[in-house]
């Protein structure tokens, strides 16, 4: 589906709140929405890869990297795998990498930066719970929608805006 974040601001602009544009799209896809699951972690992508290897469609992984652009939480292993199950997109507070992979998969990937570095794996990390970054708080089971314009979030599901 097709989301206009200008569009749907002036819709419903009571029901929308608006992230700061500090993000980069880097996936094939752009723009996506839907329902928030939220992962909190910080340079270790345990949880991430986890996510992604389950069923997500209509659904975007909104991740919460503490802002850390030192190493990367996504990759094209990861990428793929959520595209293969279906995730609408990923927002990452945080860095990617294999930015050419991703750009090629039809899958939303917004994130501060790009840096080559992997992280470790600890399990270290959340799912479930409300993060907050950009000006913005992400609850679980919200909305999300994301386009090159910005990113914005509603408690409730918005209708797709018809292109024009």
């Amino acid at each position: 589906m097709e989301y206009s974040t200008p569009d749907l601001c002036d819709l419903y602009p009571a029901l929308v709140r608006i992230a700061g544009p500090v993000f980069r799209n880097y996936g094939g896809r752009r723009s996506f929405g839907g329902e928030v699951v939220t992962i909190k972690c910080f340079e270790d992508n345990s949880f991430v890869k986890e996510t992604a290897g389950k069923p997500g469609r209509g659904k975007v992984m909104v991740v919460d990297g503490g802002g850390s652009v030192r190493k990367a939480l996504l990759g094209d292993l990861i990428a793929e795998a959520a595209f293969k199950n279906g995730w609408e997109g990923l927002i990452i507070y945080g860095a990617v990498r294999d930015v050419d992979a991703l750009g090629s998969l039809d899958l939303g990937v917004m994130a501060l930066a790009s840096i080559p570095l992997k992280t470790e794996r600890k399990g270290a990390g959340e799912t479930g719970v409300p993060v907050t970054f950009a000006g913005v708080t992400f609850g679980p089971g919200e909305y999300v929608y994301a386009d090159g314009t910005g990113i914005i979030v509603s408690a409730e599901a918005l209708p797709p805006i018809p292109p024009r």
